[in-house]
């Protein structure tokens, strides 16, 4: 199949996601639609789906104008899509998601399991998928999980098959073995968009690139293109992509977790019995696949989530049962994982963000009555010092992009002396030259003799960052290992390995995430 996106335009009230995006997909190649989270990726790619349709602009297949106005329309004519969140009936089997909405049915209604089983074994054994028709989704991998999706657009014949950030929940070994399944559909002739902002996996598999940015495809590159060349496009100017930074020179443990456990909805037990310390001067990073109990750890830290059993100290005064005022005042600064949420007030100015943990303490307020004066000159010492890019010190923060929001956290967390500064994926949605301003400051403060401690899903952040790795799996800390163990370890440890059986299993079998 021949695709053509010819001036495709979509707006969201004075927001225009996709300004006139012209786009060529040629029969079995690999495209990847390259760009920062909000850059209008997702965007184009649904309206391609029939989730939204483009105020101007058409799509040509095969030199035909056609008119897609719902995810039918679009399987009707070839097109499949495997969203970013899968689309899956946890207790339904593997075939039983699969035939959702298409059902082979004996006389009578019932679901013809034989023919459901043989479809998705005949599929599974053509892509070498290895999926089990007869598992249950809510026992299988996510990896596996995301093979599914792949194999229920298959079924609908889908020539041109669009990924949405695939990568975003795997651990680095499922990640080879996406790449490997790509390569399989497009020697099988299947075209592929590839959606997604991470530099490594775009030069792994891409035939060829096109980089949007705020809506407009500002170029196109070839695989050959290095990452610097790539994240320039993606920018708008020259990005440093190495964290500069010196060895550590770590002191005494600041932080102490011993035996904690966390027991969330329904009896689940997010972070089980783990022990953890990070020292002042020094980055301890926890990596994992999102929803190991990373997130629950950060919180628990923080007082936002309680706790079942277990001691927090810092300095070694006790943390547990205090409130999160009190651990902020005892030194704690957080940068919150969902920063819309946790992270500010949208409907406040930025001057007031900015002292949202402040404003009962001198100068800013003496609990009675707010100094605006003191307020706004922290504003304009906050901006000028983190280079946010606002209107003005009364422009509402909501208003903001992603990586000025971003800074705004990071400036009132870092303006007051910390002793441990936790910071849950400090750069998710932030564009490439926020992330090199970001890592710089936490860098600085860790040089400052601030413990940190840092929650990321990305690898690259972890490499760039990190003095020591703690790496999480299913609630637990299977191993804390030198900030250059080599990334198909970490990924087998991800993946539930233990530090010497990572080890071993990485030597003898390299994976491509370790070389890319």
């Amino acid at each position: 199949m021949h695709l053509e996106l010819s001036g495709l335009t979509k707006s969201f009230g004075s927001l225009v996601a996709n300004d006139h995006i012209d786009l060529v997909i040629e029969p079995g190649e690999i495209h990847c639609l390259l760009g920062e989270n909000g850059a209008g990726k997702s965007t184009l790619m649904n309206m391609l789906y029939g989730l939204l349709q483009p105020d101007s602009g058409e799509i040509v297949i095969d030199g035909e104008t056609v008119k897609i106005t719902s995810p039918n329309d679009a399987i009707k004519h070839g097109i499949g899509m495997v969203h970013q969140h899968f689309m899956l009936v946890p207790v339904f089997t593997v075939a039983e998601n699969i035939m959702l909405g298409r059902e082979n049915t004996h006389p009578g209604g019932v679901l013809d399991r034989k023919k459901a089983n043989k479809i998705v074994t005949e599929l599974s054994e053509r892509y070498g998928f290895e999926v089990d028709p007869e598992a249950l989704v809510e026992d299988i991998p996510v990896g596996v999980q995301q093979r599914v999706e792949i194999i229920k657009a298959l079924t609908n014949d889908a020539s041109v098959l669009i990924l949405d950030e695939p990568t975003a929940v795997l651990t680095p070994a499922e990640i080879d073995e996406l790449i490997a399944v790509m390569r399989q559909l497009k020697e099988n002739g299947t075209s592929i968009v590839f959606i997604t902002h991470k530099l490594k996996e775009v030069k792994a598999i891409a035939d060829k690139i096109t980089v949007i940015r705020r809506g407009k495809v500002v170029g196109q590159a070839e695989p050959s293109a290095t990452e610097e060349q790539l994240a320039e496009l993606m920018v708008g100017r020259a990005v440093d992509l190495v964290v500069d930074k010196e060895p550590a020179q770590p002191k005494d443990a600041v932080l102490r977790v011993t035996g904690l456990t966390v027991i969330v909805e329904r009896g689940f037990t997010a972070v089980d019995n783990i022990d953890l310390e990070v020292r002042a001067g020094e980055i301890l990073a926890v990596a994992g696949v999102q929803g190991n109990g990373q997130t629950e750890l950060a919180e628990a830290l923080l007082g936002l989530t309680p706790i079942a059993a277990g001691s927090i100290t810092l300095d070694g005064n006790e943390l547990t049962g205090k409130s999160t005022r009190q651990r902020l005042d005892a030194g704690i600064g957080y940068v919150p994982e969902d920063r819309g949420q946790d992270g500010f007030v949208g409907s406040f100015t930025v001057a007031e963000n900015l002292v949202l943990d402040l404003f009962r303490k001198a100068p800013f307020g003496n609990g009675l009555a707010l100094n605006t004066d003191a307020i706004d000159q922290n504003a304009h010492t906050r901006v000028e010092e983190y280079d946010i890019r606002t209107q003005g010190v009364d422009q509402p923060v909501s208003s903001l992009s992603g990586g000025n929001q971003q800074k705004v956290v990071l400036a009132r967390e870092l303006s007051r002396s910390l002793k441990l500064l936790v910071a849950s994926q400090p750069t998710r949605g932030v564009d490439v030259g926020s992330i090199e301003f970001v890592h710089s400051r936490i860098v600085q403060e860790r040089d400052q003799g601030t413990a940190v401690l840092i929650v990321s899903t990305e690898l690259d952040e972890i490499a760039a960052l990190a003095d020591r790795v703690a790496v999480m799996y299913r609630g637990k800390v299977v191993g804390v290992v030198p900030a250059d163990t080599p990334r198909d370890e970490l990924g087998l440890m991800m993946a539930g390995a233990s530090k010497s059986e990572a080890h071993d299993v990485a030597i003898e079998n390299p994976t491509t995430l370790g070389t890319i």
